[in-house]
């Protein structure tokens, strides 16, 4: 990643792993005491959110439906941190996974402060060899795994005792991305959800928010763009910032949302990609042609 004088950036580690130092920009007890439940917490941007609540003094719950990863995953991130991560299987489409999630969460640590909605499904794949299913399952993760995994948490927590939603969303339906129309119209009715769970839960003290994230290193999302051969052949050099971010970076814009420092923001949508949203090239064919190469290469390792 391209480095220029004056920018610092923070540090990041490309694999799901924990990074071997960390610099605070806010204080290191900013979060010392809560609980967060980070869905998609496993892997990629959750597990980075969670290390950073975690250095922060947050204990977290980590939940998917991959429990052996996310065993690992705990297990990295307590050590890295000192803190306490409890792994918990859950599929946001199915809302009593999420309220057992919950209520062993309240059994072992408490009380929950946080709700970090980052569970979602993504390909790229042209509306019309989009199957109904496909874009039925998209929506059921996103969108109504967003909606589920709120309202259990409002439910069993956050309607008595107030707190936090942070939801990470996309710039996809901004302007109608190719190849993306089953994520980008999910991120859409995201966007919306959190206005209106803002405006109707403000009242007992619960603050929705939403995160867009841009192209990122160490995502799968970033590997379908090419990942480092792509940022190396000038594929981010329409983005006015002239690079990718990183976990790290969406993390600190995760951590800015759900903390006191932003106390009084709500029903914001916080766009974090470098400014890519208005400026990258929407390269339909070219995206058709990479789609094409990536189809025939997952039929030919199917068939080995």
């Amino acid at each position: 990643m391209s480095e220029r004088v004056g920018e610092q950036l923070p540090e990041d580690v490309d694999s799901d792993d924990c990074m071997a130092s960390y610099s605070y920009t806010y204080s290191p007890d900013l979060l010392k005491g809560q609980v967060a439940f980070i869905t998609g917490g496993g892997s990629g941007i959750g597990f980075r959110i969670a290390e950073v609540f975690m250095r922060h003094g947050c204990d977290t719950v980590i939940a998917s439906r991959n429990f052996e990863k996310l065993k690992e995953a705990a297990n990295k991130l307590s050590a890295a941190t000192g803190g306490r991560c409890l792994p918990l299987c859950v599929d946001v489409r199915k809302p009593e996974t999420i309220s057992t999630a919950v209520d062993e969460t309240l059994k072992e640590l408490g009380h929950i402060n946080i709700l970090i909605n980052n569970a979602a499904g993504n390909f790229l794949c042209p509306a019309a060899a989009l199957s109904f299913n496909a874009f039925k399952t998209v929506m059921e993760i996103d969108t109504m795994g967003t909606f589920n995994t709120s309202k259990v948490l409002y439910e069993k927590w956050f309607k008595d005792n107030g707190g936090n939603i942070v939801n990470i969303s996309a710039t996809l339906g901004y302007r109608g991305q190719g190849l993306q129309v089953h994520a980008g119209s999910a991120k859409a009715a995201n966007d919306a959800m959190t206005k209106h769970l803002a405006v109707e839960w403000g009242p007992s003290g619960v603050r929705v928010n939403t995160l867009a994230p841009g192209p990122v290193s160490g995502t799968e999302g970033y590997r379908r763009l090419g990942g480092p051969q792509g940022e190396a052949v000038g594929a981010f050099r329409s983005i006015p910032l002239q690079r990718a971010g990183n976990k790290t970076e969406m993390a600190h814009g995760v951590l800015f949302l759900a903390s006191r420092v932003s106390s009084f923001v709500t029903g914001a949508v916080l766009v974090m990609d470098g400014g890519a949203w208005l400026t990258s090239a929407n390269d339909v064919s070219a995206m058709l042609g990479y789609w094409s190469t990536e189809a025939r290469r997952d039929k030919k390792a199917e068939a080995n």
